[in-house]
């Protein structure tokens, strides 16, 4: 990843940062454990981006 970036790159990747992180515990107590974990985090050395 080059340290210049252009702007749609920019957002792109703060999305997906923003995406990355676990579900809060007021949404498991809601749902009643129905949904236990974030099924689509990504770890960043596992899964790539496809950039």
């Amino acid at each position: 990843m080059s340290s210049h970036k252009t702007f749609r790159i920019k957002r792109f990747l703060a999305k997906k940062q923003k995406q990355n992180c676990p579900i809060p515990q007021w949404i498991c107590m809601k749902t009643g454990n129905k949904i236990r974990y974030n099924s689509t985090r990504r770890y960043w050395r596992r899964t790539k981006l496809g950039l």
